[in-house]
Protein backbone atom coordinates (compact mmCIF):
# COMPACT_ATOMS: atom_id res chain seq x y z
CA UNK A 1 0.00 0.00 0.00
CA UNK A 2 2.81 2.41 0.90
CA UNK A 3 4.73 1.67 -2.29
CA UNK A 4 1.58 2.20 -4.35
CA UNK A 5 1.00 5.55 -2.68
CA UNK A 6 4.63 6.57 -3.22
CA UNK A 7 4.35 5.79 -6.93
CA UNK A 8 1.10 7.72 -7.29
CA UNK A 9 2.05 10.84 -5.31
CA UNK A 10 4.87 11.50 -7.74
CA UNK A 11 2.30 11.78 -10.55
CA UNK A 12 0.09 14.65 -11.52
CA UNK A 13 -3.35 13.05 -11.23
CA UNK A 14 -4.76 14.66 -8.08
CA UNK A 15 -7.65 12.20 -7.88
CA UNK A 16 -5.26 9.22 -7.92
CA UNK A 17 -3.09 10.87 -5.28
CA UNK A 18 -6.06 11.46 -2.96
CA UNK A 19 -7.37 7.93 -3.44
CA UNK A 20 -3.94 6.46 -2.81
CA UNK A 21 -3.51 8.52 0.36
CA UNK A 22 -6.98 7.50 1.55
CA UNK A 23 -6.18 3.80 1.04
CA UNK A 24 -2.87 4.19 2.86
CA UNK A 25 -4.55 5.91 5.83
CA UNK A 26 -7.23 3.24 5.98
CA UNK A 27 -4.65 0.45 5.82
CA UNK A 28 -2.33 1.85 8.48
CA UNK A 29 -5.24 2.75 10.77
CA UNK A 30 -6.30 -0.88 11.05
CA UNK A 31 -2.88 -2.55 10.77
CA UNK A 32 -1.26 -4.14 13.76
CA UNK A 33 2.07 -2.87 15.00
CA UNK A 34 4.10 -5.62 13.30
CA UNK A 35 2.53 -4.84 9.93
CA UNK A 36 3.23 -1.14 10.38
CA UNK A 37 6.84 -1.69 11.35
CA UNK A 38 7.43 -4.12 8.51
CA UNK A 39 6.00 -1.60 6.05
CA UNK A 40 8.19 1.18 7.44
CA UNK A 41 11.30 -0.98 7.35
CA UNK A 42 10.75 -2.12 3.76
CA UNK A 43 9.84 1.31 2.41
CA UNK A 44 12.53 3.23 4.28
CA UNK A 45 15.21 0.66 3.36
CA UNK A 46 14.34 1.00 -0.34
CA UNK A 47 14.20 4.79 -0.45
CA UNK A 48 14.65 6.70 2.77
CA UNK A 49 12.83 9.82 1.55
CA UNK A 50 10.06 8.20 -0.52
CA UNK A 51 7.39 7.99 2.17
CA UNK A 52 6.08 11.48 3.02
CA UNK A 53 6.76 12.68 6.58
CA UNK A 54 3.02 12.81 7.38
CA UNK A 55 2.71 9.11 6.48
CA UNK A 56 5.76 8.18 8.54
CA UNK A 57 4.55 10.23 11.50
CA UNK A 58 1.10 8.65 11.35
CA UNK A 59 2.56 5.17 11.05
CA UNK A 60 4.93 5.58 13.99
CA UNK A 61 2.21 7.25 16.06
CA UNK A 62 -0.19 4.36 15.54
CA UNK A 63 2.57 1.84 16.27
CA UNK A 64 3.50 3.64 19.51
CA UNK A 65 -0.13 3.74 20.58
CA UNK A 66 -0.28 -0.05 20.18
CA UNK A 67 2.99 -0.60 22.06
CA UNK A 68 3.31 2.31 24.47
CA UNK A 69 5.96 0.59 26.59
CA UNK A 70 8.23 -0.59 23.77
CA UNK A 71 11.35 1.49 24.44
CA UNK A 72 13.04 0.51 21.17
CA UNK A 73 9.97 1.59 19.18
CA UNK A 74 9.70 4.87 21.10
CA UNK A 75 13.33 5.65 20.30
CA UNK A 76 12.94 4.67 16.65
CA UNK A 77 9.90 6.92 16.31
CA UNK A 78 11.74 9.77 18.00
CA UNK A 79 14.78 9.37 15.76
CA UNK A 80 12.54 9.48 12.70
CA UNK A 81 10.94 12.71 13.92
CA UNK A 82 14.38 14.32 14.30
CA UNK A 83 14.98 13.64 10.61
CA UNK A 84 12.19 16.05 9.68
CA UNK A 85 12.49 18.63 12.46
CA UNK A 86 12.81 20.98 14.07
CA UNK A 87 9.00 21.12 14.11
CA UNK A 88 8.77 17.78 15.93
CA UNK A 89 11.92 17.93 18.05
CA UNK A 90 9.95 18.43 21.29
CA UNK A 91 7.87 15.34 20.55
CA UNK A 92 11.02 13.39 19.70
CA UNK A 93 12.56 14.51 23.00
CA UNK A 94 9.46 13.38 24.89
CA UNK A 95 9.59 9.94 23.25
CA UNK A 96 13.24 9.58 24.29
CA UNK A 97 12.42 10.68 27.87
CA UNK A 98 9.52 8.21 27.98
CA UNK A 99 11.81 5.38 26.86
CA UNK A 100 14.35 6.32 29.54
CA UNK A 101 11.62 6.51 32.18
CA UNK A 102 10.29 3.08 31.22
CA UNK A 103 13.77 1.59 31.41
CA UNK A 104 14.31 3.14 34.85
CA UNK A 105 11.00 1.76 36.08
CA UNK A 106 11.84 -1.67 34.71
CA UNK A 107 15.23 -1.60 36.43
CA UNK A 108 13.66 -0.54 39.74
CA UNK A 109 11.12 -3.38 39.53
CA UNK A 110 13.67 -6.10 38.87
CA UNK A 111 13.99 -8.52 41.74
CA UNK A 112 17.11 -7.96 43.77
CA UNK A 113 19.54 -10.74 44.52
CA UNK A 114 19.12 -11.81 48.13
CA UNK A 115 22.00 -10.85 50.35
CA UNK A 116 24.13 -13.74 51.46
CA UNK A 117 23.56 -14.75 55.08
CA UNK A 118 26.40 -14.02 57.42
CA UNK A 119 27.73 -16.86 59.51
Amino acid sequence: MAEEMIAEISGEDLEKIRESERRFIEYVTFADVDEILEMLNVVIDRDWMALPPWARNLSYRLACLQRPEDTQLLREAGADLYNFGPDWDEIADSLERRAEELERITEDERPREPRPKRP
